[in-house]
């Protein structure tokens, strides 16, 4: 067993604002060793996002107390009985899902759909059902199975992906969620062509990582729409032809005229009802509207089921961006190093761990699109 330090969150839903309330609590907690195919990852930087936003604020309840956190990337520091595919050392990026390998949608390729990957997850246990976490005794959470936001984590090797050495691990963080959510969006689920022209719906770290994707996947008309023009500058940085404010009337009226009666593919990143609606609105006939943003669980939209019929439309749930992180990691990191993914104009700022309920109040205010907590 080891010490390490990390973010708690006791109880669920807080309120704003998080410098206030502090629903983060920096805590000394007890690591038990790794078990059966288990790592213990030195945390090197993990990224404060919606989907850790979305615990806090009661919109994805989770079993509390957890350790949030689960975009991160590290170094392994020691290694559980039967891993044999890793060194101390070695330096890694996490996936927020563990890939088994073995269930039905794994045996088909879609390890982003693993089956006791997804139940250890609303548990908040590791793939092996254990919690190595403990604080005074009281077990605590896994989230995601990562748990970043602390000094050390003890991850399951499902989780972890390799890399080399010579990536910055700072920025690699970025490819464990927002990166790999966003491009892998528009890559894999809607599997956009050379020419075609992509919508995307709220301008986060996963939206903009989408804009990312559309421009490496050779894109002609990439237009960004979101409810803050502060996010649009950034955008056009990662390759948006056009931006358009989400609460503009004419909204619809415009991205169909610049792009010829709507968009190839419409992908919505900002998990609100209204803004599948609106994607939905300006996808053309026969283009498809994909999302990926996660909504509260008790959101509900509404469609013509006609227009499926006679426009013959394909909507899309994309999780994880229809990744095998193993294989799409490494390959988005590629893409990276070959200047076609500039992920590093994602970052907005970095911080220590004690700076993490501010990072959420800024998060929450759309001032950020990744803030960093560097260990």
């Amino acid at each position: 067993m080891m010490k390490s330090r990390s973010a708690l969150l006791r109880n669920a839903p807080v309120q704003r604002p998080y410098k206030d309330t502090k629903p983060l609590t920096i805590e000394e907690v007890d690591l038990d060793p790794p078990g059966r195919d288990e790592v213990l990852i030195k945390i090197a930087a993990a990224g404060v996002c919606h989907s850790d936003l979305s615990g806090i604020n009661g919109d994805r309840p989770r079993p509390t107390p957890v350790a949030l956190g689960h975009e991160a990337s590290g170094t392994v520091a020691a290694l559980g009985p039967g891993v044999d595919d890793l060194e101390i050392g070695d330096h890694v990026v996490m996936s927020f899902l563990p890939v088994c390998g073995h269930c039905a949608p794994c045996s088909e390729g879609r390890g982003q759909l693993c089956e006791p990957g997804h139940a250890a997850g609303m548990k908040g246990t590791l793939l092996s059902g254990e919690r190595r976490i403990r604080c005074e005794g009281v077990e605590i959470n896994h989230h995601s199975g990562v748990s970043a936001f602390g000094q050390y984590s003890v991850i399951s090797r499902r989780s972890v992906v390799k890399i080399t050495k010579d990536v910055d691990l700072v920025e690699a963080a970025l490819f464990g969620c927002a990166v790999m959510t966003g491009v892998g969006t528009v890559i894999n689920t809607c599997r956009v062509k050379m020419g075609e022209s992509v919508a995307v719906i709220g301008l986060g770290g996963v939206g903009l990582s989408a804009v990312l994707g559309a421009a490496a996947a050779g894109a002609s008309r990439i237009v960004a729409i979101d409810l803050n023009p502060g996010k649009f500058e950034t955008a056009k940085a990662v390759g948006a032809t056009d931006t358009l404010l989400a609460n503009d009337p004419d909204i619809v009226a415009k991205v169909k005229a610049i792009t010829g009666g709507g968009v190839d593919h419409a992908v919505e990143m900002a998990g609100a009802p209204a803004a599948f609606d609106l994607a939905f609105q300006i996808t053309r006939r026969g283009g498809t509207t994909a999302t990926a943003g996660l909504a509260n669980a008790n959101s509900r939209f509404q469609l013509p089921p006609v227009a499926l019929v006679g426009e013959e439309r394909t909507i899309k749930g994309s999780y994880m961006g229809s990744c095998v992180p193993s294989r799409d990691i490494p390959r988005f990191i590629e893409l990276w190093r070959q200047g076609r993914l500039p992920v590093e104009k994602l970052m907005s700022s970095k911080g220590p761990l004690e700076g993490i309920n501010e990072a959420f109040d800024r998060l929450e205010r759309g001032e950020v699109v990744r803030h960093l907590i560097v260990m």
